[in-house]
């Protein structure tokens, strides 16, 4: 008999045994300086991810590195090969897999035991075996599952904002990027104009030609203009360095840029701040972490009653008696009673309930303020714009009085030099209103063509 029971004992714990997962070693590189990260992105498997990514926003197309990046290019570079979004993908699995163990009923106990008579009539053994089942978890698995399932579609909408998030920045810094391009080559030629104008006021200086205010002003124009040089040349390593860092790229790769057309207009708050509500994934992933919570304070309430298990035990006495029978143990529901895990999970929700509104305030009033500014941005760009022509004559008609001498050669360059201030200030005109449209963009959760007037 004791053997039966050992060897029954003994196939009930190897039967699970052979479905066991197997433990596979994955150790981190040696060498941390190979890690595919700091490569560049093969070209062919960006291609190919390219034309089969499936985002609302981006346009699936054959990625060429060699050739200029346009907006919707620079946003799929930013979401296939941006390193964050990689780490916060696999992250995502963790969800998955959370989702699959809330699924899975717990196993059930087994006890087997043997009491050798050493002294006494009786000639047999006490033998005693159990087996329990906890009928809690019966109880709790629906919403334990729907917990976790709110929680992994939560993840997976934040992901999806985090890819949003990252693919404007991009195109923000892309935008940024070009018009630095353009602001250092017009603060060089201001600085080089700048530096020619100051040697030959220092040299009719020598010659007591002009009086010291004259080369005083020249030397502080100079000066600025060599500031302004400057700070346009790390202006555009920052951005260039960021844009890199975004798009998964070494530092010193190789990117083009393709030209970014003005954007058009926007419509009112109302309409973007109704847009946001459909189309904002971190919305939605906030809606589902309340649902999650939800979820929460469904099981806590479930965890106030008593946890059943319930035991089926058998037995054969030393007079060779065999016995049968279950039984059920119970928590006892005096003092506890999940009280406290009752009030935390509701305080959680309320904490949760009330951030979702604070979102919701903050994106209508982030929208409400990105529209103001950048209607002021366009107002400030029509002025500037409608001024261009009027100094753009101005400067030729300067620069040809010159040629003639009938004007001195200083009042041509200051006027030339007016001209590049007033570029320089579109410039920074029309790169403001194309970020603040990408931010615009970015509150709202959808690309401008999306938008409708």
């Amino acid at each position: 008999m004791i053997k039966r029971f050992w060897a029954s004992s003994t196939l009930l714990l190897l039967f699970p045994l052979a479905a066991c997962a197997h433990y596979e070693p994955k150790p981190l590189l040696v060498d941390a300086g190979a890690a595919p990260s700091l490569q560049a992105p093969l070209t062919d498997i960006l291609s190919r991810d390219a034309t089969t990514i499936d985002r609302p926003y981006l346009k699936p197309v054959a990625l060429d590195l060699s050739a200029p990046l346009d907006p919707n290019g620079i946003a799929i570079l930013a979401v296939i090969a941006n390193p964050d979004l990689k780490a916060q993908r696999a992250r995502a699995g963790v969800g998955d897999a959370q989702v699959f163990a809330a699924g899975l009923l717990p196993d059930p106990t087994f006890s087997f035991g043997v009491d050798h008579i050493l002294s006494g009539p009786d000639p047999l053994d006490n033998i005693a075996g159990a087996l329990g089942f906890s009928l809690n978890a019966l109880r709790t698995q629906k919403v334990q599952r729907a917990q976790a399932v709110a929680e992994a579609r939560q993840v997976r909408l934040d992901l999806a904002w985090a890819e949003w998030q990252t693919a404007c920045n991009a195109r923000l810094q892309a935008v940024r990027v070009l018009s630095l391009e353009q602001a250092l080559a017009n603060a060089a030629t201001s600085a080089d104009a700048s530096e020619a104008l100051l040697g030959r006021y220092l040299k009719a200086a020598g010659r007591g030609d002009i009086s010291p205010d004259q080369v005083q002003s020249s030397r502080i124009a100079a000066l600025d203009a060599q500031s302004n040089f400057r700070s346009a040349q790390t202006g555009l390593a920052a951005a260039r360095s960021e844009l890199h860092r975004l798009l998964g790229l070494p530092p010193d790769y190789a990117l083009r840029l393709a030209p970014v057309p003005m954007p058009a207009g926007v419509p009112g708050t109302d309409r973007l701040f109704a847009l946001a509500l459909a189309n904002r994934s971190d919305l939605d992933a906030l809606r589902a972490g309340y649902d999650a919570q939800e979820a929460a304070v469904r099981r806590a309430i479930l965890d106030q009653f008593p946890n059943l298990d319930l035991t089926i035990n058998g037995a054969r006495d030393t007079g060779g008696n065999k016995l049968l029978g279950p039984s059920i143990g119970f928590t006892l529901p005096l003092w506890n009673r999940n009280r406290g895990g009752i009030a935390v999970a509701e305080a959680t929700r309320e904490a949760l309930h009330q951030e979702y509104d604070a979102r919701l305030f903050q994106t209508r009033a982030d929208i409400a303020a990105a529209v103001s500014g950048l209607a002021i941005a366009r107002q400030q760009y029509e002025i500037l714009h409608a001024g261009m022509p009027a100094i753009e004559n101005f400067a030729k008609a300067s620069r040809r009085a010159a040629q003639r001498g009938d004007l001195a050669l200083a009042t041509a360059e200051v006027a030339e030099q007016s001209l590049r201030d007033r570029q320089l200030l579109l410039l920074q005109s029309q790169q403001a209103i194309a970020e603040q449209t990408i931010a615009l963009e970015l509150l709202v959760g959808a690309p401008q063509e999306s938008w409708t007037l």
